[in-house]
């Protein structure tokens, strides 16, 4: 009796554990898919559709309307092409983000480089000069590149450092940098139109979530209020880093370096503090395309 109960239960697991683990892989793409959607401008289309293609569902069902039901199996045919043209940005990102993963990445900047950036970024944050500098990956950012002015130069702190002074002609926009060389200046970047953001995000921490959420690019953002320094990447901002911080970051990023991450405040949370200052705050006219910056 023991042995037929085993045999039978053996059985019923043969057949049904392919169905279990449809289950579990449906569960677990609905689930993702639902924490990267929300918040997103696609997320209350998405939910308004559900909510009437239900709604008929159910009334046809229990009315017995066999035209409207056939009409709503119809529609479902349509609903995958729609669903795609609507949700087009943010699948845009989904596959950038899963071509950015370190198992498909390499490393292109040199420890070099970082250390240039590195000096360059915390002499703005001293000077409290905004900046948005955007580091290119595997991803091709030369559309974004196009949008300002093609310099092809080496890395240098003084030259980043001339580039965002309010009074030069190509510190409004974003600097992008390919390996170790500048590529362009004065750059659009796109604005990323999240609506889970801390609403003191200025312009310029949005457009550079913007860059790396069309992008796997890295982007460095110097706040012009306070000179906090800011890293994106991949949808995510990381706030208030330190000098050594800021390079074990980028190493950990962009050489792969393993890096112990500090509690830093992701989307645009509160910051844990300002860094000190070396030089007296520069005023100057508040020109700048990404200067609405109020952390």
């Amino acid at each position: 009796m023991t042995a037929l109960l085993a045999f039978s239960l053996l059985d019923l697991i043969g057949a049904t554990w392919r169905s279990g683990v449809e289950i579990a892989i449906l569960w677990v793409v609905i689930y993702y898919s639902y924490l990267y959607f929300r918040g997103t401008r696609g997320a209350k289309v998405l939910t308004g559709l559900l909510v009437i293609l239900l709604t008929l569902t159910l009334v046809s069902q229990l009315l017995k309307l066999q035209v409207i039901y056939w009409l709503i199996r119809s529609f479902t045919a349509f609903l995958v092409v729609a669903l795609v043209v609507i949700f087009q940005p943010e699948l845009r990102r989904a596959l950038a983000a899963l071509g950015s993963q370190h198992i498909f990445s390499t490393a292109t900047q040199k420890k070099e480089t970082i250390e240039e950036l590195a000096e360059a970024t915390f002499e703005l944050s001293n000077r409290q000069l905004g900046a948005l500098i955007a580091l290119e990956r595997d991803t091709n950012v030369h559309a974004f590149a196009e949008s300002g002015v093609l310099i092809d130069s080496e890395v240098s702190p003084e030259l980043i450092v001339t580039i965002f002074h309010p009074r030069t002609p190509l510190h409004d926009g974003g600097l992008i940098l390919r390996s170790d060389r500048i590529l362009a200046a004065a750059c659009i970047f796109p604005v990323s139109q999240r609506h889970d953001l801390d609403r003191n995000l200025g312009l310029r921490h949005r457009a550079g979530l913007g860059i790396t959420e069309e992008s796997d690019a890295i982007a460095i953002v110097v706040s012009e209020e306070t000179g906090n320094v800011s890293i994106c990447h991949r949808g995510r901002i990381e706030r208030d880093f330190d000098p050594d911080t800021f390079k074990k970051r980028l190493g950990q990023l962009l050489l792969l370096e393993k890096y112990e991450e500090p509690d830093s405040t992701e989307l645009g949370g509160e910051a844990h503090g300002a860094l000190g200052r070396e030089h007296p705050v520069v005023s100057h006219k508040k020109d700048d395309r990404y200067d609405l910056d109020e952390p």
